[in-house]
Order: structure tokens, then C-alpha cells, then sequence
């Protein structure tokens, strides 16, 4: 099987490249762009051998995985492009939901898996990370940004030394594979890319994704710049910085830190 564009993908003019292997699909876009890609178009690969995740951290994809990074150039305002962010969340989301309908778990289940989103960048299925998204840009001519919405998931396996539970499509019992995902994947990043419309639908694509909220109304304790937040998670506010309300009843209001959810024990434990 290869990867394809839904009909959806298709019909607005998205294009896709596919490599067996590959070092990072976000590299890649990136250079596409600097060299006068004018964007709109998917890398995937079944394995990525130099990824990477938020902060520079290593982000393998193993054989049978799914790597994926949509390449967009635009004059983007950059407070508007970061945003895309909960898109590319919400879009593998709706995917998930797609696939593990019609890939139903083999372990007798009632339901399917209960895929949510952790702020700002992570989906999680039953409580254990899945995938992670990283946003990065490269500078162009005439004002404009290349884009590269970096997207990997665990399809067949998933990493055993991280900090925290991570999870995998198999492991879940399902037997779907990155080709199906990702064909799911480009439907569903149509559909919310247009509801998005340069941030015009941003409220929209905002209540969705609180309503896949991992934790909401939860204690969090977040690491923004070696300080700890604390309090519980109440929302995201209208650009999706998270609101946490502190002991103090007191709201602040973050932009970029390392969630995590449970006691402060488990934030030195994961730090």
C-alpha cells in the first residue's frame, strides 16, 4: 500500500511526497521552502531516522510509524501560524476517531480508545502519548514564511525510555497502518485548515479541540523558564495560551512552558 491524499486533500490542491526513509520530514520542508517551494504539500515517511520534538529533544520514528510534516508558505502573521498547532492536533484527532472506527481494536473493548489532546502539542490515547506536533519556520523573500507542521505517530511501536507512558496503534489493539492514518490525517487537515481560514475560525477550531481537552479542570503544574505554575487547568483563552487558576484564585495566563499533570513529585520526577 502507498500513501495517498484523500479526494478532500485532493480536490484543494494539496500534493505529497513519500521517501521509504528519510532524515526529518520537517528538514526537508524546510529546505523545500527556502528553495522556492511555494508550499501545500505533505512529506511522509514509515521511518524517520533524525527527528526531533519541542526544544531540540530527539524524536525517532521507527519502521512502521507514521512521519509526517505539511509544508505551508504564506504571509503568515506568526501569532496566527502558531495556532496551527491545535489544527494539526485536532486534525489527527478526528483521524484517529476515523480509523479506530473502521480498525477496530482486537481486545474486546466496548469503545473505541479515548484519543484527547494535551496542551500545547501532544495527543494522547487512554492517558499515554501517541503523537507529538512541532511547529518550526524558515524566513523567506518578499515577507513570507515557509511553515513546517512536523506530526509523528507511533503506529507499530513506541518508545519504552521516556518519562512519562507513551502508547502505540498496535499496542492498542488496531491494525491500522501509516498509510490509512495518514490518508485520514490529510482529510481531516483540510477540513479544519478551512474552518481555521488564517485564523478567521481560530474560536471554532478553539472549542473544539477544549472539547478533547487532556485534564481539563484538572491540578497542573507547569515549568515556564525554571519557575513552577501551579493550579488547576481551566481553559485556553482566544490565541490558545493555557489559563491555569492558582491556589490564590489568581489566573495566569501561559504562552510556552512543559505541562504536567498530578503532583509536583511528578514534575521533578519527569525533569
Amino acid at each position: 500500500m502507498h500513501f495517498s491524499l484523500s479526494p478532500i486533500a485532493l480536490s484543494q490542491s494539496y500534493r505529497l511526497e513519500s521517501f521509504e526513509t528519510i532524515g526529518s520530514t520537517n528538514a526537508v520542508a524546510l529546505e523545500r521552502a527556502a528553495g522556492g517551494d511555494q508550499g501545500k504539500i505533505w512529506f511522509v515517511s514509515k521511518r524517520q531516522e533524525s527527528g526531533r520534538g519541542r526544544r531540540g529533544r530527539a524524536w525517532s520514528t521507527p519502521e512502521g510509524n507514521l512521519a509526517s510534516t505539511l509544508l505551508l508558505v504564506e504571509p503568515f502573521d506568526l501569532k496566527n501560524a502558531a495556532t496551527l498547532g491545535f489544527v494539526a492536533g485536532l486534525a489527527l484527532a478526528e483521524a484517529l476517531d476515523a480509523v479506530l472506527t473502521t480498525h477496530k481494536p482486537k481486545n474486546n473493548l466496548k469503545e473505541c480508545p479515548h484519543v484527547t489532546l494535551k496542551w500545547p502539542n501532544d495527543v494522547f490515547v487512554n492517558g499515554a502519548k501517541l503523537s507529538g506536533i512541532l511547529l518550526e519556520t524558515v524566513l523567506l523573500a518578499q515577507n513570507r514564511f515557509g511553515l513546517a507542521i512536523g506530526i509523528g505517530t507511533n503506529i507499530v511501536s513506541h518508545p519504552t525510555d521516556l518519562p512519562y507512558e507513551a502508547t502505540c496503534l498496535q499496542k492498542l489493539g488496531s491494525d491500522c497502518d501509516a498509510e490509512t492514518l495518514f490518508m485520514a490525517l490529510s482529510d481531516a487537515w483540510a477540513i479544519n485548515y478551512q474552518i481555521w481560514n488564517h485564523g478567521l475560525g481560530l474560536d471554532a477550531i478553539r472549542l473544539k479541540w477544549l472539547e478533547r481537552a487532556h485534564q481539563l479542570g484538572n491540578p497542573v503544574s507547569v515549568m515556564v523558564e525554571g519557575k513552577l505554575v501551579e493550579g488547576v487547568f481551566e481553559t485556553i483563552d482566544s490565541s490558545c495560551r493555557l489559563v491555569i487558576c492558582e491556589g490564590d484564585g489568581t489566573r495566569t495566563t501561559i504562552t510556552a512552558g512543559d505541562v504536567y499533570f498530578g503532583s509536583v513529585a511528578s514534575v521533578r520526577k519527569n525533569t
